[in-house]
């Protein structure tokens, strides 16, 4: 309702519904790429390939931040802050893929993908000792 004044009040304004978004073609892919993964996924063999494939990316990917930090001595600071960002962000998602229900691959990829990091860049701080 308007007042005498023409202004809509802050309660209509909260209660109002925002204008849904159009979904394009890329949302929906991307929204099927995850269902599909999941379904391919569905094998064994298959979801224990993945999750391997996830780890030694993320393991080689610790690797490289470790090293690139370690050539350009200047961004040892920020290379060590983005990857305490990544492993919080990785632990605030696992948070809500854990309550989440139906299949665990997501989880399970992401939990591969921190403990690749973590080792890629543990071992390259132990071969610095």
């Amino acid at each position: 309702m308007r007042s005498p004044t023409g202004m809509t009040s802050s309660l209509e304004r909260s209660t109002r519904r925002q204008p849904a978004f159009q979904q394009t073609r890329f949302q929906r892919q991307l929204v099927n790429a995850g269902d599909q993964l999941v379904r391919w996924a569905g094998n064994p063999w298959r979801r224990g390939s993945l999750q391997l494939i996830t780890l030694l990316l993320s393991f080689s990917l610790g690797g490289v931040v470790a090293s690139i930090a370690g050539q350009i001595g200047q961004i040892d600071p920020i290379g060590a802050l983005l990857c305490v960002l990544t492993m919080e962000w990785a632990v605030r998602a696992r948070g809500r893929l854990r309550r989440r229900q139906g299949d665990r691959l997501p989880l399970q990829l992401l939990d591969m993908a921190r403990i690749g990091l973590l080792y890629g860049l543990l071992l390259d701080g132990f071969k610095l000792l």
